[in-house]
């Protein structure tokens, strides 16, 4: 019983921040200075007029009107549906290869400490490339590989993108994890003769999940992230990225119109970290008390 309250207070308090945050946008559109809150010459907070900063209803109300002023053109909330799920799909292919890469650069770095000792660094390293900066490069290699029957397209890249920023935080939790259990299980292991790949399998995978949780649900966040900005540095039609792009171009004339992409980025980043939630529920025997997941 006592878990299903917490389960409940947690969404309970999920929605009263969304609604301190909806309420604090529209209390300052009301209140605020329509050229925002400046300490010097800095502005600190934004403007306040209609283009800069358009009601919470409007936004929502944009959903239910159509893209464009063309003849059977698709409601925005169809249009906006349809690009969510295009990058939702291409956000679980490369969170599924981070997963992937991140394991098993996981299992090598624990397993040998010369090579974390010589991997870690680089890895490190590799979050600090801006990413708009090599999704073109990823698009021109990709585009001479060619794998059987399989010719490289603008979705692979972006898959790869994403798979990009979601293996760091799966690596670096799950070498935490793995390097986890105390000295006197281990010792207990070879005092039995049990090799390393059984220790992996009975002690140190188990151990490793409450440190492997929260990194699969940053990684599935990262992976949202990557996807969507990977599509706009690439040009790939049909996802947000993109729809972001397109409908910041009529920011001038309609300032609700481009929040609708960005409000379909928030609900595919809380889709994908939801999803990881059912994944910690099957996973829950192997939670160890006191460590947080």
């Amino acid at each position: 019983m006592v878990p299903l309250w917490n389960r409940v207070r947690a969404v309970v308090l999920g929605l009263l921040g969304i609604a301190a945050v909806v309420a604090t946008w529209d209390v300052y559109k009301a209140v605020g200075p329509a050229e925002g809150v400046l300490v010097g010459e800095t502005r600190v907070l934004p403007r306040t007029t209609e283009l800069a900063m358009p009601h919470s209803w409007e936004m929502l109300q944009r959903f239910s009107e159509p893209v464009t002023g063309l003849a059977g053109a698709p409601d925005a909330f169809d249009a906006v549906l349809d690009a969510s799920l295009f990058s939702l799909g291409l956000a679980a292919r490369g969170w599924l290869i981070g997963v992937v890469v991140g394991l098993a650069l996981a299992l090598l770095m624990s397993r040998l400490r010369i090579v974390e000792s010589a991997l870690l660094p680089w890895v490190i390293l590799s979050q600090t490339v801006p990413l708009i900066a090599i999704a073109p490069l990823v698009r021109r290699w990709g585009s001479e590989i060619q794998i059987g029957g399989h010719v490289w397209s603008s979705e692979d890249s972006v898959a790869v993108i994403a798979a990009y920023l979601a293996f760091f935080p799966v690596a670096v939790g799950a070498l935490r994890g793995l390097k986890s259990p105390d000295r006197t299980h281990l010792d207990l292991m070879r005092a039995y003769g049990v090799g390393w790949w059984r220790s992996l399998l009975t002690l140190r995978l188990p151990s490793s999940v409450p440190y492997l949780l929260p990194a699969l649900r940053l990684a599935a966040a990262s992976a949202v992230i990557g996807a969507v900005v990977a599509e706009v540095s690439i040009g790939l039609k049909g996802g947000l990225g993109r729809m972001v792009i397109d409908y910041a171009v009529a920011a001038s004339g309609d300032p609700a119109k481009p929040w609708a992409p960005i409000f379909g980025a928030v609900v595919i980043g809380l889709v994908a970290a939801g999803a990881i939630g059912l994944l910690g529920l099957v996973l829950r025997p192997f939670r160890l008390t006191g460590v947080p997941s």
